[in-house]
């Protein structure tokens, strides 16, 4: 059953669409009593015309090898032999920064090299800017 959006919700909506993950804007939404699924948020953020990643420097592991089209283990044992630089965020996910993943994708492991090299430039540079 779907409920209406208030006119508080899309405004707090509206206020963190462009800064917060969806999991963060759920999680601020539920602290200020109002209860939505992530799904829910990412259909309205699309009707608004907002893009459902928001304008921060991080990604995850699985955000990477989706787009990399690699399975998202191989990223995070990209960063667990220390050749890309990222925070823990929990036991089993990584937050990787954008210049960190710039630096990586420009310098390469050796071994990685053609690898990189093989990868679609107009995906790296949606990845990096």
């Amino acid at each position: 059953m779907r409920r209406k959006w208030t006119d508080e919700e899309l405004l707090t909506l509206d206020e963190m669409a462009q800064m917060y993950t969806l999991k963060q804007i759920a999680f601020r939404l539920k602290k200020r009593g109002y209860y939505r699924t992530r799904f829910a948020i990412s259909k309205k953020l699309y009707a608004l015309g907002y893009s459902t990643r928001p304008i921060l420097d991080n990604y995850s592991c699985e955000e990477i090898a989706k787009t990399l089209h690699y399975h998202s283990t191989t990223v995070t044992q990209w960063v667990r032999k220390g050749w890309l630089k990222a925070q823990k965020r929990s036991a089993t996910c990584y937050q990787v920064r954008s210049h960190d993943l710039k630096r990586f994708l420009k310098n390469p492991p050796q071994s990685l090299t053609n690898r990189i090299a093989a990868i679609d430039p107009q995906i790296i540079k949606y990845l990096v800017g």
